[in-house]
């Protein structure tokens, strides 16, 4: 895609935002399924496939399902990915490949209740692009900061945006 079709893809979805600005409020949904009774998982749906994510091995799980630590990573360096490769586009800047790298440092005292002053969570987190590119450093700097700005996941987790949590029972049929 060049910036001239980005732009017809996305001119027309800018001004229905811009003369109907509930329109441009979008609920995504994530669904995890606890149905397994013997195991220590949760089985989520992805839109592509379903994922089970169990116990990191640093906390006892044996390293065969999907780690929801490296599933938000995961998710981070899909996101900036994406949006780099829009801010690209869209500014003619030529990227003609390379990577997305994240990483965090997590102290699972915190996780196993070993320490109670032991943060649970990240404590933090990079995120490294390697840029196959004949970019100026003024354009790199300015896919920096408009990739930093416009990523959903990136400004998510720079914002701080505290999660509210609802807990909802049913009783066992009888």
């Amino acid at each position: 895609m060049n910036a001239d079709s980005l732009r017809a893809v996305q001119a027309p979805i800018k001004d229905r935002y811009r003369t109907d600005p509930s329109a441009a409020i979008v609920t995504l949904r994530a669904r995890g399924s606890l149905d397994d009774p013997q195991g220590l998982n949760c089985s989520v749906e992805t839109g592509r496939a379903l994922v089970t994510a169990g116990l990191h091995p640093a906390t006892g799980g044996d390293g065969m399902l999907a780690c929801s630590g490296d599933m938000l990573l995961q998710a981070l360096v899909a996101c900036a990915g994406v949006t780099l490769r829009a801010v690209a586009t869209a500014t003619g800047i030529p990227v003609r490949g390379g990577s997305v790298y994240a990483a965090g440092d997590l102290d699972f005292r915190g996780t196993l209740g070993v320490d109670r002053d032991a943060p649970v969570g990240f404590k933090n987190i990079s995120l490294t692009f390697d840029l196959d590119t004949d970019a100026t450093p003024e354009q790199v700097a300015t896919l920096r900061k408009l990739t930093e700005r416009y990523c959903v996941v990136y400004q998510t987790l720079a914002g701080g945006v505290a999660p509210q949590t609802e807990f909802r029972t049913r009783a066992a049929a009888v």
